[in-house]
């Protein structure tokens, strides 16, 4: 029967055009799929598109007995200016005389044996590549769409036309990419602007016929330059000027050789950059397929000069790059239509499903084809290359991969480009290991007629063995300006300066919110008490670069399991490591942050890379540390390890250069950091790695008296994407009544201004004058709970024998009274005041300012641009009963309003923490409280989902709250929503729980329901649980209350044992947890 193509609703004279308001028109094409299905059509300006976004419909549209390529809207208006003959490329049809001409000359041109005999052109601007990395050291920020733009822009005009752009010796991009930038963006626009509209833009059409013409004349300049000097090379240029058409005897015009080298130079290295790009993203943000493949490189070339032979040995790398044009083709999509001889009348396509008028435009949307799960699973997303391996490859179904086009009208380049592709990725990743400037960095896309990776920057560093004289000599290439000493002054620049009188300490860390990162900054200001100059980074910058002539500290965290952002590619580095031999020489400790809570993770990542560093010959000189969030005191686990093992361990093994005095035996107390306070200026500088949101809307969700809840809506900075079920990361600031507190604890005037003049263990500008006030509110955490190490030095500035004996106590028996009261360093003083405390002091034992995650409770398919978060708010009596403890981040959040500019950016959550891919799977969702945000974002997406006419499995959603009026989060639109059919609701009352069939808790839903429950989890169902630690204790109970049960049924018996293994080894898996504080 057939069916309509559904579309979303359009307006008068536009059309869909604002459905696409995108500056990326292709990402609005796959939210509109992840609506409206698998296919769907678009009126824009009176014309109307069909798109496909699955396998199997446009396996039927690439049939070439039955459709061909069209010159879609970006592609024509990209031509329409030029007015002469069209390059492959942009031809409208195979019909096309000059296309067939051209296509029949130049095929051989692009066949594997002349492809191989542009290897080393191809490898002399490879080279040129790899001397800049060398010569500009680990110091430069590579832009890597820039750099690789560089690089295929030199490499096809080098190869094919034997023309040197020599890229690599000048600032800033060569004017011809400059004037392609502009005609592609001029382009792209075109195509969502009106025809009449197009008429009077006057300046742009002036612009672009400038740029047509400079690309145009630069070309034609290039062919008379060949016949000036002719050449015997067989290259590309030389087979458009003397080829002859086998078909006809003629030769090209020289208008239509031209247009051809421009369509060449464009397509010919616009795409293969974006892949590039891609490729190094995919590898660093997924290290252990870095390492894979260096590891590939490394067994195939070893330290030989690339060749041409070494690349058909490289089959993970092969397969890297077509896991990367999998899912990020950079040529996202192609048009096709209904052939002219066609004669199906009308035309049917998806089995019967749906018609197409004969001119019919359809749009093959590669970024959802080639993820459609139904080939590629439930990973689809995951960048897997094992999946694209030769013998997987070739079992793939026919169309499940053509980020080249399909048929006649195919990427003729494609040899060229591939071979490019694979020889740069070869070479780059056996000179170099790389890392990405920023390790939290997500994708995002920026786009003319294709697309690329924006804001992308990496680091390189020269592996180990490889200097930059042993580099020069192993390259062909002309060094030009570059001298050997200027190579090895760029790495040798780079090496701290250290104090001769001290012994060198290295600090590593790796820390998602902050709190690692304050530990190691903490340990680098003991380090000069105890004689050592300690030097502090990130784990990933160690790798390959673990030093064995001084100790090494380790500070890292578990994040869910896995390793964090700044130490994922130094963690798949350890784990690629062969050989027990590898780190003799190192000497190490690590200390480990965690959650127990994540029982099976908790440790995890430090307890492997102390083992993994075990196992390849260090030598461990401490015993592990280990903090424990869940008992709220990292700060005090720490000093404990630091003072009671780490530093007795270091000094008793490596000694110390350290005085008396140094050491800090019988030395009075030093102030960490020196600053000067003046009363009579103010500024304000804040420098965090977060980006400017703006608040939209603001409210509040509970009834008056309740603990408060509050709904923020916040427009997102440009380019920032995310999934529901995803984070915002906030970083907030102190409330006036913390800062004020300090401020009038040491008389200090409101416009007082600091100047810190040596660095301390936080985060603080140094010989930058700020204001107090600023400096207070937005650097420093006041709430922390004092630390047992806070309280000890405390002591050192009281000489009240009753404020001795009493932070004695505090500081050994009856330190849990600080933890479970918070007492904080201010509400100490204000407790004690006889604790003179100087402020330089009190400033140096503050941890910096941390981000809050927040799980954002919205979903982009229904506004991209903006999210919502939930959140409560704390403000209540002190534990401690110094005045009010007010939270930090939930009342800076309650006090913004519309307009405001808050500091944020978008977290990934765990992989597993997203909705099914597969629609036909049935989702079970537990909550309870601010837990309900994820799956508010869950069910406004399927909402959303619904309202295009999609079909969905159903959808369980057990909420916990006090009572049917007071607390029930956005109630009504869950209402609507399960009107609908979005979500089946289960609420439990602990207040009113007779309205809740007597179920007070959620555990207790969940037996009351149990039937529906297990009903769904046999159909395949995934678990998510979004809850505070107790709400997420009482799932797990009521969890393995039902294990027990079905076992029983089926006449087994279970040990507690074995159920609660069986729960943990679905987790990730069919089960995703999500635990806050």
């Amino acid at each position: 029967m057939v069916k309509e193509i559904p579309s979303p609703k359009g307006l008068p004279f536009v059309g869909n055009l604002f459905d696409l308001n995108d500056e990326v028109p292709t990402r609005a094409l796959e939210r509109l799929a992840d609506q409206y299905g698998p296919i769907f059509k678009l009126r824009t300006l009176g014309r109307e598109r069909i798109i496909v976004a699955d396998h199997e419909l446009f396996e039927e549209v690439c049939d070439e007995t039955r459709f061909c390529k069209a010159t879609g809207g970006g592609l024509a208006s990209l031509s329409s200016g030029s007015g002469g003959p069209k390059g492959l490329f942009t031809a409208p049809s195979e019909k096309d005389t000059d296309w067939a001409q051209a296509h029949r000359i130049l095929m051989p041109a692009f066949g594997p044996i002349s492809v191989r005999g542009m290897f080393d052109e191809m490898l002399d601007i490879a080279e040129q590549l790899v001397l800049k990395f060398a010569r500009l050291g680990e110091a430069y920020k590579i832009p890597a769409t820039d750099d690789f733009t560089r690089l295929t822009l030199d490499t096809i005009a080098l190869a094919s036309m034997d023309y040197r752009f020599n890229s690599f010796y000048t600032d800033g991009m060569h004017p011809f990419v400059e004037a392609m930038t502009r005609t592609l963006q001029g382009g792209q626009a075109r195509m969502r602007t009106p025809h009449i509209v197009q008429m009077f833009m006057f300046s742009a059409n002036e612009q672009m016929r400038k740029d047509s013409e400079f690309q145009t004349r630069l070309a034609v300049d290039m062919v008379q330059h060949r016949r000036d000097n002719p050449t015997p090379k067989k290259d590309l240029l030389n087979t458009m000027i003397y080829g002859k058409d086998p078909k006809t005897g003629e030769g090209m015009r020289d208008e239509l050789i031209a247009a051809n080298m421009v369509t060449f130079l464009i397509a010919g290295h616009e795409t293969t950059s974006g892949l590039l790009s891609f490729t190094f993203y995919n590898l660093l943000k997924n290290p252990d397929t870095f390492f894979k493949a260096q590891q590939e490189v490394d067994r195939v070339i070893g330290k030989e000069r690339l060749t041409v032979d070494h690349l058909k040995e490289l089959h993970y790398l092969n397969a890297v790059l077509r896991e990367t044009l999998r899912l990020t083709p950079t040529a996202p999509g192609f048009t096709r239509r209904p052939r002219d001889e066609n004669k199906e009348d009308p035309v049917i396509i998806g089995k019967g499903d749906y018609v197409l008028e004969k001119d019919a435009s359809v749009f093959c949307l590669l970024g959802k084809i080639q993820k459609d799960p139904k080939v590629y699973g439930e990973d689809a997303n995951s960048f897997r290359p094992e999946r694209m391996l030769d013998e997987a490859f070739e079992k793939l179904p026919q169309c499940a991969w053509k980020p080249f086009g399909t048929g006649m009208r195919g990427c003729i380049g494609r040899p060229f480009a591939w071979q490019e592709a694979l020889l740069v990725t070869a070479i780059l990743l056996q000179k170099f290991n790389f890392k990405m400037d920023d390790p939290s960095y997500e994708l995002q896309i920026k786009s003319t007629l294709t697309i690329k990776p924006k804001d992308f920057y990496m680091r390189a560093s020269l592996r180990p063995g490889i200097t930059p004289t042993s580099l020069q000599q192993s390259l062909s290439a002309l060094l030009g300006e570059t001298k050997v000493g200027e190579l090895q002054e760029a790495h040798e620049s780079k090496e701290p300066k250290q104090d001769g009188n001290c012994k060198k300490l290295t600090i590593l860390y790796g820390s998602n919110t902050g709190t690692c990162q304050a530990l190691a900054q903490r340990l680098t200001s003991d380090a000069r008490q105890h004689g050592y100059e300690a030097s502090v980074a990130d784990l990933d910058s160690a790798v390959d670069k673990l030093p064995k002539d001084q100790p090494v500290v380790i500070l890292t965290a578990s994040y869910e399991g896995e390793p964090t952002d700044n130490a994922a590619y130094f963690f798949a580095w350890l784990q690629s490591v062969t050989g027990d031999k590898m780190f003799d020489g190192v000497n190490f400790a690590v200390f480990g942050c965690g959650h127990s809570d994540w029982a099976a993770t908790y440790q995890r990542i430090p307890t492997l890379i102390e083992s993994l560093l075990e196992s390849h010959g260090a030598t461990k000189f401490a015993d592990r540390g280990c903090a424990n969030a869940a008992q709220g005191d990292i700060f005090s686990d720490f000093d404990a390890w630091a003072d009671h093992t780490f530093w007795p361990s270091l000094l008793s093994t490596f000694g110390s250069n350290a005085s008396n005095e140094e050491a800090g035996v019988a030395a009075p107390p030093r102030s960490k950091v020196e600053m000067e306070i003046s009363t009579d200026m103010r500024s304000s500088q804040l420098q965090q790695s977060v980006l400017q949101g703006t608040v939209v809307s603001a409210k509040i969700l509970t009834s008056p008296g309740e603990p408060e809840k509050r709904h923020l809506e916040v427009q997102l900075p440009e380019g920032t994407e995310y999934e529901a079920g995803d984070y915002l990361a906030v970083l907030p600031l102190n409330p006036d009544e913390s800062v004020k507190r300090v401020l009038a604890r040491y008389a200090l005037p409101w416009d007082a201004t600091v100047t810190v003049k040596s660095g301390g263990p936080v985060n603080l500008p140094e010989n930058t004058p700020m204001s107090a006030f600023k400096l207070l509110e937005g650097f420093v955490e006041l709430s922390m709970p004092a630390t047992k190490k806070n309280v000890e030095a405390c002591m050192n500035y009281t000489d009240h024998e009753g404020t001795k004996s009493a932070l004695s106590s505090l500081s050994s028996s009856d330190y849990h009274t600080v933890i479970d009261q918070r007492v904080s360093l201010l509400d100490l003083q204000d407790q004690y005041p006889r604790i003179n405390l100087p402020f330089a002091e009190f400033l140096a034992m503050l941890p910096p300012m941390r981000l809050r995650h927040y799980s954002i409770s919205s979903s982009p398919l229904c506004n991209p641009s903006t999210c919502v978060i939930t959140y409560g708010v704390i403000d209540a009596e002190s534990l401690s009963g110094q005045g009010r403890f007010v939270g930090v981040a939930g009342s800076y959040l309650s006090n913004v309003r519309k307009d405001d500019q808050i500091q944020v950016s978008v977290r990934k959550s765990n992989k597993s923490f997203h909705l099914p891919s597969n629609t036909d799977t049935p989702l079970i969702m537990f909550a309870a409280g601010t837990g309900l945000a994820p799956f508010r974002g869950f069910v406004e997406e399927r909402a959303s989902l619904l309202s295009t006419g999609r079909r969905l499995a159903p959808a369980l959603l057990f909420i916990g709250c006090r009572s049917r009026t007071a607390d029930r989060l956005y109630g009504d639109e869950l209402d609507e929503w399960a009107k609908v059919g979005a979500v089946d609701l289960r609420y439990a009352f602990s207040r009113e729980s007779d309205a809740s069939e007597g179920c007070k808790y959620v555990q207790d839903r969940m037996l009351q329901d149990k039937e529906d429950l297990v009903g769904l989890w046999d159909q395949g169902a995934k678990v998510f649980v979004c809850g505070s630690p107790s709400m997420v204790e009482g799932v797990r109970g009521a969890a393995l209350q039902l294990v027990k049960e079905g076992k029983a049924q089926e006449g087994l018996e279970a040990t507690k044992e074995e159920s609660e293994a069986w729960l943990r080894g679905l987790r990730n898996e069919r089960i995703s947890v999500d635990v806050f504080a």
